[in-house]
């Protein structure tokens, strides 16, 4: 059996920590995983979050582009909820120029903060246009100059690149799989954000059952988990805490995941709206390498996925590439 693994690091400013000093770990983290072999390498974008350095992925993207030699680098993923599909193309272009063949641009649904953020990364937009039609003008903006339908006919992203950026849609719900499988991309379930199994397994079941292979594609899936691998069980269940994840719905029915009962408190005040939050304990497989080797192999049957993404919550930063690497040694000789 062959395997593709990756890594998703939110650039977390652990207690004690500065801002520099998250970023230069993520920087290590991404050298990390290229000498690991792993496949790709994700980073995420949050916004008025004092506890993550991550609110830019293109300039970050940039810059381990800059200090690692193959992996693939992307972002996990860019809210173009927020952005002009043509600025984006812009960046992933003159991205993918620089490191061809290396640059994937992975799209989320999710604000990435609360709503305060959100109306500071909207003002002044003229358009309400939707999701689905953002990435139709991305994805065209990525390889040629618009056609003749668009306001802006001739309109080019320039410079195009010989190898566009990759398109991966990524999400927690079933709406995201459904857009993912019309649109033909990758899709990638975050089941560290929303670790309900039976929406994690409807939403990868709606992708494959709907996917639109006429655009020439085959389906591939992804999930995003949380692991802590470490040389005992006592120090996994130790690193992994008390952490919560919680599911805020607000009275309009739209929903959002948050890591604590406060922040779904200030992001339903912030919205002006009333809420129910649903908390859990986060969904995090931990153990030997022997026992997350279990129980990775029980996951992608479970779900039938193609291959994992990696997200971790250790705060000391040696334990966190020791997870890393246990999780290679787990799997020796089957990554591709």
């Amino acid at each position: 059996m062959s395997l593709k693994f990756g890594i998703l690091d939110q650039s977390i400013i652990f207690p004690g920590q500065t801002a520099s000093e998250a970023l230069g770990n993520t920087v290590k983290l991404a050298q990390l995983a290229e000498t690991l072999g792993f496949e790709r390498f994700w980073v995420s974008e949050h916004h008025d979050s004092p506890g993550m350095a991550g609110s830019s992925p293109e300039v970050l993207i940039a810059y381990l582009l800059a200090q690692t030699k193959s992996i693939r680098i992307g972002s996990g993923g860019v809210m173009l909820q927020h952005y002009s599909p043509y600025k984006v193309a812009e960046n992933f272009n003159v991205l993918a120029s620089l490191a061809p063949g290396r640059v994937e641009l992975g799209i989320g649904r999710a604000p990435g903060g609360l709503p305060r953020s959100t109306k500071a990364l909207q003002k002044g937009a003229a358009e309400a246009a939707t999701l689905a039609e953002k990435l139709t003008e991305l994805e065209q903006l990525l390889i040629a100059p618009t056609g003749a339908e668009h306001p802006l006919a001739g309109l080019e992203a320039s410079p195009l690149p010989v190898h566009p950026a990759d398109i991966y849609l990524l999400g927690t719900s079933v709406s995201s799989a459904e857009l993912a499988a019309e649109k033909g991309y990758p899709y990638a379930f975050a089941l560290f954000i929303n670790n309900d199994p039976d929406t994690a397994g409807k939403a990868i079941d709606t992708y494959r059952n709907n996917f639109n292979r006429s655009l020439g594609g085959e389906p591939k899936t992804i999930l995003a988990l949380s692991v802590i691998a470490s040389d005992s069980e006592e120090e996994a269940n130790a690193l992994a805490g008390h952490f919560k994840s919680v599911r805020v719905t607000l009275a309009s029915g739209k929903t959002v995941n948050v890591g604590s009962l406060e922040q779904a408190k200030e992001f339903a005040r912030q919205a002006g709206e009333d809420y129910t939050a649903e908390e859990r304990d986060a969904d995090i497989t931990r153990g030997t390498k022997e026992t997350v080797r279990k129980r990775l192999l029980e996951i992608q049957e479970q779900y039938g996925v193609d291959e994992f993404v990696f997200t971790t919550i250790i705060p000391d930063f040696a334990k966190r590439i020791r997870s890393f690497e246990l999780l290679k040694e787990a799997f020796e000789g089957e990554l591709v």
